[in-house]
């Protein structure tokens, strides 16, 4: 078993990882959920109020507009973003219909990361260069404490500054202040 220091904010955690094969990731169940890059099984970092607490409230108001925008909104979705690696984002939103099987294997329109204490921002950023040469459109990183988000794209990053996360096709807009 390897270990992998998972730091952000001067605050210092470790948490395992271990190899393990592509069929026996595929075929187990983990709580919470790992996710598996090139033969490396990951714990995530999950479980703290503030991050909790962002994600369901931001689950909701995509949930609730599901229809209106003609999106399908998940939480901790595997997504296998190349062959042999999966990663599981806080939330997915996708523009097409729900995948076939257990796993999304097209690129999601939106993924969403909650940073958690020990979130170091090497493997954040590490996560969103492989949402984004995945295909997938748009990746917000939001900080659950002082509401800070950023938007990624495949060409820019930007941080938002008026309070308002966005998309364009489909236009999804969520106002920070509505995630309190």
């Amino acid at each position: 078993m390897k270990l992998r220091d998972n730091t952000v904010e001067g605050t210092i955690t470790v948490s395992t990882t271990s190899v393990v094969t592509l069929s026996e990731y595929l075929a187990t169940s983990y709580r919470p959920d790992c996710e598996y890059l090139d033969g490396e099984l990951l714990e995530r970092n999950v479980g703290e109020w503030d991050h909790s607490r962002l994600q369901m409230l931001l689950s909701h108001y995509l949930c609730s507009r599901e229809k209106q925008w003609d999106i399908l909104v998940v939480p901790e979705q595997r997504v296998q973003v190349k062959a042999t690696r999966f990663r599981v984002p806080d939330i997915s939103v996708l523009t097409g219909p729900p995948p076939d099987g257990g796993i999304i294997v097209e690129p999601p329109f939106l993924c969403v990361e909650i940073l958690s204490p020990s979130d170091r921002m090497k493997e954040m950023q590490e996560r969103i260069d492989d949402y984004l040469s995945f295909g997938v459109r748009y990746v917000w990183l939001l900080h659950p404490r002082t509401r800070r988000a950023f938007v990624y794209t495949l060409d820019t990053v930007r941080e938002v500054k008026d309070g308002m996360l966005r998309t364009d096709d489909p236009d999804i807009c969520v106002p920070l202040a509505e995630l309190e």
